[in-house]
């Protein structure tokens, strides 16, 4: 399951078929294979050669929670445990905020049966804050009975269903919260709060015991990433690939036993793509998924410094 994609911040137009989320995919179909990037020698190369439609992708001209534009989407969705998850965009509007700010970033959700030392992803309710260029940012774990109206509109929104396939009835949604606050804490589903203020939705999960690890060279820990940007005015401008890569750095700070983060946005999705090449992902391979063929992005931990300084101006 995997939902990330809604207005990162590219600066390229939507492609056709482009929204918020992926389409779960990866649950079935054994005998699909990865095709790795074309020129590698190894199942993950570093060597790697992009498609054609990502070479003519600009630079991500910076992060601004000022300027207009038209909604991009990131995309990267696949089925975590039966459970589908999604990413998208959000709906035009502002959405109904928690009960206040202090709230958002108290009420963190127990999860019923997983004991705090044994946690899969070691406690993402107590990550913390971090400083962005964009803001403040803090990961809170959706805690159903305050986040659920506003997570189930923005999977409202017909940018973000298309890809997160969770429109319809509030239902639909809780459904999707609780099958993974209810299991055994390897996907943990967040509001992104920016500055005090829930702007996003996130799923962070461990990618090497999700279906998806059927469909690429899975390593103990890899630790995958879904999102939505929720407001139409925070999308487009850079905000997406900021958080990104703060989230990013987030994991591979708080998981040490982790290598690497990846995603799996829609390979359609060029939007999605340049905002993960702007977090400092690399494109490693395309994965043909059940319902999508997926651009496997990698965050390496190896690669971690050099890819900062390079992006420092």
């Amino acid at each position: 399951m995997s939902p990330i994609d809604a207005n990162s911040g590219a600066g390229a137009a939507s492609a056709p078929g482009a929204g918020p989320a992926t389409r779960p995919g990866s649950g079935s179909g054994a005998d699909r294979r990865l095709r790795p990037n074309p020129g590698s020698d190894c199942e993950d190369t570093l060597d790697l050669r992009l498609p054609d439609q990502f070479m003519a992708l600009g630079v991500d001209r910076g992060p601004s929670r000022s300027r207009a534009a038209a909604p991009t989407v990131f995309d990267a969705r696949e089925a975590l445990t039966d459970a589908s998850h999604g990413q998208a965009g959000a709906p035009d509007g502002p959405a109904d905020p928690p009960e206040s700010p202090a709230d958002a970033i108290a009420g963190s959700v127990v999860r019923p049966g997983i004991a705090r030392g044994d946690d899969l992803l070691d406690d993402v309710a107590d990550w913390g804050a971090t400083p962005t260029p964009v803001g403040l940012f803090h990961l809170v774990p959706v805690d159903p009975s305050r986040d659920l109206p506003l997570v189930a509109r923005w999977m409202n929104d017909p940018a973000v269903a298309v890809f997160w396939d969770l429109a319809g009835e509030v239902s639909v949604t809780e459904r999707h919260l609780w099958a993974q606050l209810a299991g055994d804490g390897r996907s943990v589903p967040c509001l992104g709060v920016l500055d005090g203020t829930p702007m996003s939705y996130w799923e962070i999960y461990r990618a090497d015991l999700d279906p998806l690890a059927r469909h690429y060279p899975a390593r103990p820990h890899d630790t995958g990433i879904h999102l939505l940007i929720g407001g139409v005015a925070d999308r487009g401008r850079g905000i997406g690939s900021a958080l990104l890569r703060a989230v990013a750095d987030l994991v591979l700070d708080r998981r040490p036993s982790c290598s690497r983060v990846v995603a799996e946005p829609d390979l359609r999705n060029i939007p999605s793509v340049a905002s993960f090449l702007n977090a400092g992902f690399r494109f490693s391979a395309e994965v043909d998924l059940p319902e999508k063929r997926a651009a496997l992005m990698v965050r390496d931990r190896v690669l971690r410094r050099v890819l900062q300084h390079h992006h420092s101006p």
